[in-house]
C-alpha cells in the first residue's frame, strides 16, 4: 500500500463502497478465464470463419489450442491527426506477434471523431455519447470469442475511456494500450490563443485565426497541449496499460515502432497460456484507479475525467466518486506546468522527464500505489523510466532522472507549484459542479456577481459580439448537460471570457455542459448536476441573481432567498432544434437514458 494514510483511506473507503458491486464482477471475470482458450469452444463453423483469411500458417496456429491469438482493436482513421498513425500498426503488431510465435488479428474498429473538427458545431452533441458507443463498438469486435489477449488502439478524447471500458468489460483477457504519440511542437499554444482572442475581438481576420490553428494543428500525433487526449496518455500509463515509457513518444519514429512491437510481444506473454497470465479486469483494481485520479491532480489534467474515469472505473465493478477525485485533489500537489496550465507543451513535458519522472516523485512522496499490476508484470517503480532505442533496435529504458531537466515543466515533489491538484467539486443550493482551478490565478478562485443567463453558447457570443457583457458578471449556460443535448463543449465562449477577464471585469462560468481538458484562466463551474432539462436549481437562476463561486470553500450558491427560489418554477425550453441533424436523431435514446454527470454521464452503467 502506499506509503501516506491519506491515500491509503480514501482507496480503502472506494474499496469498501465497491464491494457490492466489485465482487461479483470478479466471479465473473474468473469464471471466463476459467473456460481457458475460447477458440476450443468453437464449432468447426465458427473457427474456420474465424480464420478464413488468414495464411495457412496462422490457420494451423489457430486450429489448436496452443498459440495465442491477438485480437486488435483499432481506431484509425487518416482525418484524425492523432489516429492517422495507427494505419501501418496492424501491420507491425502482426509481424511482431509471429515473431513471438503468435498470431493476430483486427478484431474491429471503432469511430473516433475529434472534438476539435466538432467544436461549436452540431456534430459536438455527439461527442460524449460516442465513448459508449466505442465501448460497445469494441465489444462486438472482441465477441467473436477468438482472442487470448487485445490491443487498443487509441489515443483521443472519448477514444480511450470507451476503449478502458470494453477491455473491463471483457476483463478475463489481457489488454494493452498501443498509443501513437503527440505531434511535433507548432506554434506555441499561448500565441495561438492570442490570435484566437484577437479574433473574438475582432482585431485579426479568418485568414489570419486560420493561419495560427494550421501552425498549431500541423501533422500527425496527438495535439500538443494537455487537453483530453493526453491526459488518457497519462492515464494509461501511470495505470499500468501502457508499456513504461511509451505516452509521449512521436509518432513515425524508430523508438515509437520499437514500442509497439514490444507491447505486441508482451501481450501474447500474459495471456492464460503462458506463465504471466494478466487478465485487465483483477490487474486494474481500486489501487490502479487512485493512481489515475493523482495522475490527473499531479499534472492538472482535463476536467473530463472526473466523468470518463467514473465510468471507468464502474465497468470493473469499483464505485468511484467526485467526493473521492475532489478529497485527492486537496492532497496531491500540481508538480506538472504544461499548457494551459503553463506555457510548455506534451513534448516539452517528455523532454523534461516526462512520465518517469513524474512516477519516481509520485513514488517518492508515498501519493502513488506502488504494489498494484501493470502489464509490464512489475509494480509500479517500473515505470520509473525514460524509454530509449538500444542499438539493436529494440526498447532500452533507463532510469528516470532525480532532477528535472527544466524546473519550469517538472518540479520536484518538495517543491511543487501549487499545494493541491486543482480539481475541486462545488457544492451547495445549485447542486453539485466541478472546477479545475490549476491555471486560474489565486485571487480568481473566488467570484461573486450578478447572473446572465443564457441557453445556447451562440446566444452568449452575440452578447459579447453586441458589447452587452462589459460588466462583472457570471455567465449561466444550462440545458447543455448529457439528457439535454448530449453535453457539448463550450469552449467557443473561452474567447470572450478570456477579453472580458483581461479587461478587468470579474468573469465566471457556470455551466450543464462541458470545458474539458483546455480549462482555462476563467474560473469555470461546470458539469453541474442535477442538470437544467432535469428541472435542476441552475434551471430557476434568472438574470440579475447573485451567485458566489467559491473554489476555496467548495460552494456554488445562488444568494436568494431560500423560500422565494425554492418557491420559482423551473424554466423549461424548446429543444427540438437538438434533435435532428449531423446524426443527432439517431442519438435520441442516449439522450433520455444518460445518467447525470457525476455519475459517468453514461448510458451503460
Amino acid at each position: 500500500m502506499s506509503a501516506d494514510r491519506r491515500i491509503e483511506a480514501i482507496t480503502q473507503r472506494i474499496v469498501e463502497r465497491s464491494k457490492p458491486t466489485r465482487a461479483p464482477y470478479l466471479e465473473r471475470v474468473r469464471a471466463a478465464a476459467a473456460k481457458g482458450v475460447h477458440r476450443s469452444v468453437l464449432a468447426c463453423g465458427n473457427l474456420a470463419h474465424g480464420f478464413a483469411v488468414c495464411s495457412p500458417g496462422d490457420k494451423a496456429a489457430l486450429s489448436g489450442d496452443t498459440v495465442p491469438n491477438l485480437g486488435i482493436i483499432t481506431a484509425y482513421n487518416d482525418m484524425l491527426s492523432a489516429h492517422q498513425p495507427f494505419e501501418t500498426y496492424p501491420t507491425l503488431i502482426r509481424e511482431a506477434a509471429r515473431a513471438a510465435g503468435g498470431v493476430a488479428q483486427v478484431a474491429g474498429g471503432v469511430p473516433a471523431m475529434c472534438d476539435g473538427v466538432t467544436q461549436g458545431q452540431p456534430g459536438m452533441e455527439l461527442s460524449l455519447f460516442s465513448r459508449d458507443v466505442i465501448a460497445m463498438a469494441a465489444g462486438i469486435g472482441l465477441s467473436h470469442n477468438m482472442f487470448d489477449a487485445a490491443v487498443f488502439l487509441g489515443v483521443c478524447d472519448k477514444i480511450v475511456p470507451g476503449l478502458v471500458i470494453a477491455a473491463l468489460t471483457f476483463g478475463h483477457l489481457p489488454s494493452i494500450f498501443i498509443p501513437a504519440g503527440p505531434m511535433t511542437s507548432g506554434l506555441p499554444n499561448d500565441e495561438k490563443t492570442r490570435i484566437r482572442q484577437l479574433y473574438a475581438e475582432g482585431k485579426v481576420g479568418r485568414a489570419e485565426l486560420l493561419e495560427a490553428e494550421s501552425k498549431s494543428y500541423h501533422g500527425p500525433g496527438t495535439c500538443t497541449f494537455y487537453g483530453t487526449a493526453n491526459s488518457n496518455q497519462m492515464l494509461m500509463e501511470i495505470m499500468g496499460l501502457h508499456m513504461p515509457g511509451a505516452s509521449f513518444v512521436n509518432p513515425n519514429t524508430p523508438l515509437r515502432d520499437a514500442l509497439t512491437k514490444e507491447a505486441a510481444k508482451r501481450a501474447l506473454a500474459i495471456t492464460a497460456l503462458g506463465n504471466e497470465f494478466t487478465p485487465s479486469g483483477e490487474m486494474i483494481d481500486e489501487r490502479s484507479i487512485v493512481n489515475g485520479v493523482v495522475g490527473l491532480h499531479a499534472t492538472g489534467g482535463s476536467t473530463n475525467h472526473t466523468m470518463h474515469l467514473i465510468a471507468m472505473a464502474r465497468a470493473a465493478g469499483i464505485q468511484l466518486s467526485w467526493q473521492d477525485i475532489s478529497d485527492l485533489s486537496d492532497i496531491v500537489p500540481l508538480i506538472a506546468r504544461v499548457y494551459p496550465n503553463g506555457l510548455a507543451d506534451v513534448n516539452h513535458f517528455h523532454a523534461a522527464g516526462g512520465m518517469g519522472f513524474l512516477i519516481k516523485q509520485l513514488l517518492k512522496a508515498g501519493f502513488l500505489h506502488d504494489d498494484v499490476r501493470t502489464v509490464y508484470g512489475q509494480g509500479l517503480a517500473a515505470y520509473t523510466i525514460e524509454p530509449k532505442l538500444g542499438a539493436d533496435g529494440n526498447v532500452l529504458r533507463e532510469d528516470a532522472p532525480e532532477e528535472s531537466h527544466d524546473p519550469k515543466v517538472l518540479a520536484r515533489i518538495e517543491s511543487p507549484f501549487q499545494p493541491n491538484g486543482g480539481l475541486k467539486m462545488l457544492t451547495g443550493n445549485l447542486g453539485k459542479a466541478v472546477i479545475k482551478i490549476s491555471a486560474v490565478k489565486p485571487e480568481r478562485h473566488i467570484v461573486e456577481a450578478p447572473a446572465i443567463v443564457f441557453h445556447s453558447q451562440q446566444a452568449m457570443q452575440d452578447a459579447f459580439k453586441e458589447g452587452r457583457l462589459n460588466r462583472d458578471f457570471i455567465a449561466v449556460v444550462r440545458f447543455q448537460g448529457p439528457k439535454a443535448n448530449g453535453m457539448p463543449e463550450l469552449h467557443k465562449l473561452t474567447p470572450a471570457l478570456g477579453v472580458l477577464q483581461d479587461r478587468g471585469f470579474k468573469v465566471a462560468l457556470l455551466t450543464d455542459g462541458r470545458m474539458s481538458g483546455a480549462s482555462g484562466k476563467v474560473p469555470a463551474a461546470i458539469h453541474v448536476t442535477p442538470e437544467a432539462v432535469d428541472g435542476g436549481p441552475i434551471a430557476k437562476i434568472r438574470d440579475g441573481d447573485m451567485i458566489r463561486l467559491d473554489a476555496v470553500a467548495g460552494t456554488l450558491e445562488v444568494l436568494v432567498d431560500a423560500a422565494d427560489f425554492a418557491a420559482r418554477p423551473a424554466v423549461t425550453v424548446d429543444l427540438s432544434d437538438n434533435d435532428y441533424g449531423m446524426g443527432r436523431e439517431l442519438f435520441a435514446s442516449l439522450r433520455q437514458m444518460a445518467g447525470p454527470a457525476d455519475m459517468g454521464a453514461s448510458v451503460l452503467f
